[in-house]
């Protein structure tokens, strides 16, 4: 391999590198969207569970009146 050659093999690696540089900062940045949705997902889920748990002991102390 002649220095031309290993020129170019060098140029490819650092273009390849910062394409996944981009793919990643892509990747966290979805990560990051995605654990807030996760979060926010729970404490809806929370809410809501929290509501259906009211309704069912108000319908329970109906049922006992």
């Amino acid at each position: 391999m002649d220095f031309a050659e290993l020129e170019t093999k060098i140029d490819e690696l650092i273009a390849l590198v910062d394409v996944l540089e981009q793919k990643q900062a892509v990747m966290m940045a979805e990560k990051e969207s995605l654990q807030a949705e996760r979060t926010r997902l729970i404490e809806k889920n929370e809410n809501a569970r929290t509501k259906v748990e009211a309704m069912i002991s108000r319908l329970k102390s109906l049922e006992r009146d």
